[in-house]
């Protein structure tokens, strides 16, 4: 299976997204159109689907043309998303063109010596807490640049840093006892307190992220190169005393995003007005002056157009599939068969469900406002634990974000870092697999206990 994905050729990923658009303008006319009622939820402040009311509606097939215009759309609808990928992106190169990054990873490397492979299990454990805690995805695409220096100095390919830094952050993520975009979004719609089951998530996170730390150090021991040679090998001393300064300043922006996110309701935009301020200090830190700092962002800027298209491309999708009134469809057909299973089954059955949904439904706060208004009637119908339905949709749902196409993230990660969709697809399948068996354990775990 793996030596036949590794075969394949996948076009560019915007062919590879446009035509993903087209096929989902087809689909609005073989597909039965249909939709659920949909109310203001009060507690989570989102339209959520009213369990019991889907039926059928007038067809709305997705012209040629239309398909063509949802594109623009997508770039519209992901607008706060492009921008936080534009100003970071900036923001990143103004830090880059300090050098402070390339100076801290030759001294991290002197610093390790022989035992350089440590450096995967902490930037590993660095992502998936950003995954836990926020949901950390458009962010790493900025990263990746850093990332390659590091990789490279090392003597990694670049899927290393791809695995490292999204890979793991997904783990974080979708194992997450307190992400609020996903399992606190989940929670609250299940009418379960926030952050119950907190001890359980945290056992089955820790199993998770060690086996994909597991993956992703064999894989670099295997594929390991001569590593790449600088010119000059900066020691600690090297260390410009701005350099702290702007090491500093780059902890604490992060750290304030967290604040801000966990406790003051912060989304796109305020996180892109953070990186942007951040990136000016680091220029006036760095005596770059204003026209030094403005050409830095205006080169980051470039060096993030893709990756900006990308995720407009892949929001396209869903507003297709939106306008040919037919994701409720494919809700509603992967649901309802779940309802004669065992209990076991069904809930194995909703990881299954999930996953499916989530090629279509990327946003994995959007699939739970759209799925657990409908699975947790269900759920209750079968005797089954709200808390076990929980775990089915972030399993589902956040793992695989590791594979899907559909994800704008994902895709502009693997652009930005040279690395083929195809060769990722041939070396992540089996291990999202084994993430996928270590959620289905995890459910058949709390189902016994009566989580």
């Amino acid at each position: 299976m793996t030596s036949f994905l590794r075969r394949l050729r996948f076009p560019h990923p915007l062919v590879l997204l446009s035509g993903a658009v087209l096929v989902a303008a087809a689909a609005s006319w073989v597909v039965p159109a249909g939709q659920y009622d949909r109310v203001e939820d009060e507690v989570t402040g989102r339209t959520v689907v009213v369990s019991g009311t889907y039926h059928a509606v007038e067809s709305a097939p997705v012209g040629l043309f239309d398909a063509f215009v949802a594109m623009p759309r997508g770039m519209i609808e992901a607008a706060e998303v492009i921008f936080l990928v534009f100003l970071i992106g900036g923001a990143f190169t103004v830090v880059d063109q300090t050098g402070v990054l390339r100076r801290g990873v030759s001294w991290l490397v002197g610093v390790l010596g022989d035992r350089t492979i440590l450096v995967i299990p902490i930037v590993c454990v660095l992502f998936a807490t950003g995954g836990a805690l926020e949901n950390m995805q458009e962010e790493i695409i900025a990263l990746i640049p850093v990332l390659l220096v590091l990789t490279n100095r090392l003597g990694f390919r670049p899927m290393v840093a791809v695995a490292m830094s999204v890979g793991a952050a997904n783990v974080g993520s979708a194992f997450s006892p307190i992400n609020p975009f996903q399992v606190g979004i989940a929670q609250k719609l299940a009418q379960l307190p926030l952050l119950s089951g907190g001890g359980f998530r945290l056992a089955f996170l820790a199993l998770a992220l060690s086996v994909w730390i597991t993956f992703v150090v064999r894989m670099a021991r295997a594929t390991a190169t001569e590593p790449s040679i600088a010119e000059e090998e900066p020691t600690e001393a090297s260390f410009l005393r701005t350099d702290w300064m702007v090491i500093g300043l780059v902890g604490l922006t992060f750290a304030t995003l967290v604040w801000g996110m966990l406790t003051q309701g912060w989304g796109f935009n305020e996180m892109s007005g953070l990186f942007f301020g951040m990136g000016i200090l680091v220029g006036a830190i760095a005596g770059m002056g204003v026209g030094g700092t403005a050409q830095a962002y205006a080169k980051g800027f470039r060096e993030m157009a893709l990756a900006a298209l990308l995720i407009g491309f892949a929001r396209a999708i869903y507003v297709v599939l939106e306008d040919g009134r037919v994701v409720d469809t494919m809700v509603y057909a992967m649901v309802t068969p779940l309802e004669s299973l065992p209990t076991l089954a069904s809930a194995i059955g909703m990881i299954g469900a999930h996953i499916a949904i989530h090629f279509p439904v990327p946003s994995v706060s959007g699939q739970a406002v759209l799925t657990m208004p409908v699975l947790v009637p269900l759920s209750d119908l079968l005797g089954l634990s709200r808390q076990v339905t929980v775990l089915a949709y972030q399993y589902g749902a956040g793992i695989t974000d590791l594979i899907i196409p559909t994800s704008g993230t994902l895709m502009a990660v693997l652009a930005t870092a040279k690395v083929r969709y195809e060769d990722w697809i041939a070396w992540v399948l089996p291990r999202w697999a084994t993430l996928i068996a270590i959620g289905a354990l995890s459910v058949a775990v709390g189902i016994a206990i009566g989580l």
